[in-house]
């Protein structure tokens, strides 16, 4: 392999027999060589591949002022995150996780501890990514002593959350999260319940709802193909979740400028009658 960019003196830039591009760390690497040079494999330490056109420009920026350790922690954070996740992680995450990273260590260094606003929702709502980002912390503060804090694990399962996205911006991931957190509310009030965090159905109802934020973001609509028969027995068989729904559908127009589908209209009733069936049936679990 030979060096096609170097990003800094441990981090080039290389292909493979795909013509892929690939991030090649180790100490040294790129000391006192230059492009077209044959790349010492006995000092290959981490390597990962870059799918997107480009992405190693944005490293090869971030890099400059960014020390690469940082990008060795993030990618650390990535391949476990991959191996516990469902969904596949953009890879622009190398660069907002590093970033992230080494912007979050220079306020600590300041004495500048942020509190995130979010921590209580993305801890509750997104338990899967909250918990690998704890593990992602025990990491940053094995490699650099420093000790972030569960405001910073919050910050972290949020860029995990906005990865699945696929490059939209933090603000995408914190819009999903602020209308999954209202919806819940509303069929909350609606029941006047509390809902079961540990059972499936609400595990599926939240994962509904997550990927309908999603597709908002996105402005994707869904084919509606409503079944008429089928959407006036919804109507009339699960009455109250129905109810529930058209109440959603109010907050998603009125605060969203959102239009609820009918096919959507269908699917929300049936998970809001899974997720309140069982407590409405049980009185002692309101």
């Amino acid at each position: 392999m030979e060096i096609k960019k170097i990003l800094n003196n441990n981090v080039v830039v290389t292909t493979n027999e795909s013509n892929q591009e690939i991030v090649i760390m180790g100490k040294g690497l790129a000391f006192q060589r230059k492009i077209g040079d044959c790349i010492d494999s006995s000092k290959i330490k981490k390597t990962f591949v870059l799918e997107t056109h480009g992405m190693a420009d944005k490293l090869a920026k971030l890099l400059r002022d960014t020390s690469e350790l940082y990008l060795k922690i993030s990618s650390k954070i990535i391949d476990y995150a991959q191996s516990q996740l469902p969904y596949k992680l953009d890879e622009y995450l190398y660069v907002a996780l590093t970033d992230h990273i080494s912007f979050a260590i220079s306020r600590y260094k300041q004495g500048l501890h942020m509190k995130n606003p979010l921590l209580w929702e993305i801890r509750k709502y997104y338990k899967q990514e909250y918990q690998i980002a704890i593990k992602a912390l025990e990491l940053i503060e094995m490699e650099t002593g420093v000790d972030l804090g569960e405001d910073e694990a919050a910050s972290i399962a949020l860029h995990l959350v906005n990865s699945q996205l696929s490059g939209e911006n933090m603000a995408a991931a914190v819009q999903v999260t602020g209308m999954v957190n209202t919806i819940l509310n509303i069929v909350k009030y609606h029941y006047k319940m509390e809902l079961d965090e540990s059972s499936l159905n609400y595990e599926r109802f939240l994962t509904h709802l997550r990927f309908f934020a999603v597709r908002y973001i996105r402005k994707e609509k869904l084919e509606d193909s409503v079944d008429h028969f089928l959407y006036e027995q919804i109507q009339q068989t699960y009455t109250t979740a129905f109810q529930c729904t058209l109440k959603i559908a109010s907050y998603l127009k009125k605060d969203l400028n959102c239009n609820l589908s009918k096919d959507e209209e269908i699917y929300l009733t049936v998970h809001i009658h899974r997720v309140t069936k069982r407590q409405q049936l049980d009185p002692a679990s309101r």
